[in-house]
Formats: C-alpha cells, sequence, structure tokens
C-alpha cells in the first residue's frame, strides 16, 4: 500500500458495524472512526467504540474516535402519510403550535424558534435546499409561506434560512447529555454541530473537561463550520478549538453552492495558518453508497482537498449505509496517495518572514528545514503532548514525520494529523538511553535502516510537557 500523509475519518454505521469488515476497514487506511450521535442511543454508541477499540487492536494500528453531536434539531415534523408533495405556487404553513400530523396544507415544527427567526421575503430550504419556501408572512406562531420549488417532504427534514439567521444554540440538552456518554468511553475528539461563535466552542470545551474529569482525559474540539454566521468568526472560533470541519452540507444549503469550494480552500489555509487540524466532509465519495466506483469528479474533489491541504478527508453514509464501505475506504487512499506525489514542496517559501518565540516551535521547525535539506529518511519527535508532531504537520514535506509518545491518548489524538505516523514506546528518562530506544524502535519496523539519516527531536529534562529543546541529525550504525 501506498505510503500517506493525508488520514481518513470514517463514519460508523450498520453497513460498517460488522466486527472484521471494520478491521479490514481499519487496515485499509482508517485513522479515525466517527460515530455520529444524531443517529441511536447513549448505549450503541458506548457498544461502538468497544467494537472500533478491539477491532484497532487486532489490526494492530491506533484509530482516533470522534463524537459527532447532533446539535440543534432545526426540523419539520411529521405527516399523517409520512410525506406530502408540494408544487410550486401552492401556499404551507410551518406551525409552531401545531400537534396533529402535518398535511398539503402544512407541518408542525421540531424547532419553535422559526416564528421569531424569520420575517416576509425570507427563503427557506428544506430537505438540504431540494424544497424552497419563500416567506409571506408571520402569525404569532404560524409562517406563511409559497413554495417556490417543490419536491417530495417527508418526517423530520432539517430547515435553513438562505443567508443564515437561525437563533438556535449550538448545544442542546441532549447534546450535554451525549458529551457525558462520550467521555465515559474517552473519545478522542469532539466535533460540535452549528457553532456560531468562539463562545460556542469555549462552552463545549468546559462541558467536555467537566465531563472527562473522572477519567483524567481532556478531548480535543472540532467545530462543524456549516452555519453563514460561522464565516465572518472563522478565526476566533479556531482558536477557541483544536480543530475545525468544512461541512459542506449545510453551509452550502446557507451561503448557496458556489461559494463553498473558495471557503474549502480559505479554512484549510487558515487553519493551518493557526496550527490547527482540518477536515473536509460531505458527498467525497456519495455515489459509491450504491457503486463500486467513483464519479471522476468524485476523485477530483478528493484530489483538490489534499492538495488543498486538508489534515483529513471524511466519509458519512459511504461508509455508515453505503453498499461498498470497504471498496470506499481503498479508493479514497489511492486518490490521497496518488495527489500528494503531485505536491509542490515549498518549504524555504513558508519559513520566509516567520518569527517563532517558543523554544519548542523553533526545534519543529529546525527539524523540517534540516531533514528537507539533507534528505532524510525520517523525521522523528518524542513527545508528550503531541505538539512538536503537530506544529511538523502544518508544512508540506515528503518526508514522514513518526511522533514515539509514552501516552495512549496523545497516540491516538496524533492519527488525525497530516504526514505524523504516532507509535507507542516507554520513554527513559535518561536522554541517550531514550534516543537508543527510539532508534531500535525504528528499525524494528523497518522505518530505518543501516546508513540512513534522520532527524529526532526531544526535550531535556526528559518528559516534560512542552519542553522540546533539542535537535539531533543522526545516521543509523
Amino acid at each position: 500500500m501506498a505510503r500517506r500523509a493525508t488520514k481518513i475519518v470514517a463514519t460508523l454505521g450498520p453497513a460498517s458495524s460488522d466486527p472484521k469488515l471494520l478491521e479490514q476497514m481499519i487496515r485499509a487506511g482508517v485513522n479515525v472512526v466517527r460515530l455520529n450521535f444524531s443517529h441511536g442511543k447513549g448505549q450503541d454508541h458506548i457498544d461502538r467504540a468497544n467494537l472500533v477499540r478491539e477491532a484497532a487492536q487486532r489490526a494492530g494500528r491506533e484509530v482516533a474516535i470522534m463524537a459527532d453531536l447532533q446539535g440543534p434539531k432545526i426540523r419539520v415534523g411529521k405527516f399523517a402519510d409520512g410525506k406530502v408533495s408540494l408544487v410550486g405556487g401552492a401556499k404551507f404553513v410551518l406551525d409552531a403550535s401545531r400537534t396533529e400530523p402535518g398535511d398539503l396544507q402544512g407541518v408542525g415544527l421540531d424547532y419553535k424558534e422559526l416564528p421569531r427567526d424569520v420575517r416576509a421575503g425570507d427563503v427557506l430550504l428544506l430537505n438540504d435546499g431540494l424544497i424552497v419556501l419563500t416567506v409571506d408572512s408571520v402569525q404569532g406562531e404560524q409562517v406563511h409561506t409559497t413554495v417556490k420549488v417543490g419536491g417530495v417532504l417527508s418526517n423530520n427534514k432539517g430547515i435553513n434560512k438562505q443567508g443564515g439567521g437561525l437563533t438556535a444554540p449550538a448545544l442542546t440538552a441532549k447534546d450535554m447529555e451525549d458529551i457525558r456518554t462520550a467521555m465515559s468511553f474517552q473519545a478522542d475528539y469532539v466535533a460540535v454541530s452549528f457553532p456560531k461563535t468562539a463562545t460556542d466552542m469555549e462552552m463545549a470545551r468546559q462541558l467536555c473537561n467537566v465531563a472527562a474529569s473522572d477519567y483524567r482525559h481532556k478531548p480535543f474540539l472540532i467545530a462543524k463550520i456549516e452555519r453563514a454566521e460561522a464565516i465572518p468568526n472563522l478565526e476566533s472560533i479556531l482558536l477557541a478549538s483544536d480543530g475545525i470541519m468544512v461541512a459542506r452540507g449545510d453551509l452550502a444549503i446557507e451561503v448557496g453552492n458556489a461559494a463553498v469550494p473558495a471557503l474549502q480552500k480559505k479554512m484549510i489555509r487558515m487553519a493551518r495558518q493557526c496550527d490547527k487540524v482540518v477536515i473536509t466532509a460531505t458527498q467525497m465519495m456519495e455515489s459509491m453508497i450504491n457503486n463500486p466506483v467513483p464519479t471522476r469528479a468524485e476523485v477530483s474533489d478528493v484530489a483538490n482537498a489534499v492538495l488543498d491541504g486538508t489534515d483529513a478527508v471524511m466519509l458519512s453514509a459511504e461508509t455508515a449505509a453505503g453498499k461498498y464501505p470497504l471498496e470506499t475506504i481503498v479508493e479514497m487512499a489511492n486518490i490521497c496517495a496518488e495527489a500528494e506525489m503531485a505536491e509542490d514542496v515549498k518549504l524555504d517559501a513558508d519559513f520566509t518572514g516567520m518569527s517563532f518565540a517558543r523554544i519548542d516551535q523553533s526545534i519543529a521547525m529546525g527539524a523540517l528545514f534540516t531533514a528537507y535539506h539533507l534528505g532524510c529518511k525520517a523525521i522523528v519527535a518524542l513527545t508528550d503532548s503531541g505538539s512538536t508532531a503537530l506544529w511538523m504537520s502544518r508544512h508540506r514535506i515528503h518526508i514522514p514525520i513518526y511522533a514515539l509518545t509514552p501516552k495512549l491518548e496523545t497516540q491516538r489524538k496524533m492519527a488525525l494529523y497530516r504526514n505524523v505516523r504516532p507509535l507507542l514506546m516507554d520513554q527513559s528518562a535518561e536522554r541517550d538511553t531514550a534516543l537508543g530506544d527510539a532508534e531500535a524502535h525504528l528499525k524494528r519496523r523497518g522505518i530505518v535502516a543501516s546508513g540512513d539519516i534522520y532527524a529526532i527531536t526531544c526535550g531535556e529534562p526528559m518528559g516534560a510537557p512542552g519542553g522540546t529543546n533539542m535537535l539531533k541529525i543522526c545516521r543509523v550504525a
């Protein structure tokens, strides 16, 4: 299998919950498994997390688990017949006070705040933008609309407002309960749906840290960028998070499909500049839900995200409910590896005008620069927290970065970092012993051999987080 820097996030679901298949998917290239909290009960997720850990152990790999919170349910209610067919020009009422099932005249709302959030002239997009309603008037709890683009509207379909502006909070009571569930199995990442500001992420972090304190665990937080309001706040959201997800589905509905590709590039660039991770998601291999091969456009989409510099590409229904979950992973891994071979490495240009206030960050950059110009076989970081490996991974370089850590939690989190291969290794408190152990570890795995040159970073005294202060260039005897 070709060496691959870009990581793959796969969503677990009915199609991928067989233990043997899940193990095959991990062997084929899954680095992070996403548990979608929009479906299933708490115990289901606990059981699935155990399934993932066991499959990873059998495969001899460590994968990260990402708990993806549902966020606010901005949805219509249910219909008497399960669905209705709306025709262009017809009148349709969205009624927050309605308790009986919906019909051709109107439907109730799971999202009770809608009448307060809209006014005449607003455009509402339902069912991922397939149905378009124009607001005529708001009368008490009723939103009176005209169908602009008709179609079949079924139970509990989502509602978006063109241009954004729905007031639903990012974290619901269900999310708070789900955070407690996710911390009970020490989810490595928590993805927060629909944040609009840095405050949403700060609140999520407080809830996660409180829920995780009993387990001496601190998850990393991913902000899902899917609201129009999040775009102007992107930098502050990034700084309050450990990473972002370019969630192209809801985002496209709010800002328009045509705006998303440029936004994707901007978000990936900004995340890398802020030393944060970034996941590109939604419909990447959508046709493989039913077909054994992707479309040419999907191949280009995945390759372009890789060339943009994304840390990871994500699969949703393709692996959760599709017919070809394993084949999808294999195809995606091949596309990523092929795209990476075409990447330009402009490390010298990357460092022009950069300044580093921190010793550990300077060492990380020095390792990249030296390894690049010496043509090293590998870059090795002895790391406690994973920060050194993260900084190194923000720059394109065709030399693999091996992050050796004594902490399982750190190893799992680093599974998402681009071009980083996290390995678990106990570290001696004595520097020379630790460096010797690291080289022996790499030789055993066939990563380096006699005559190879590699760069290695560590901190003295050993084991102090944030203490990386040494760079050594070694030739294997």
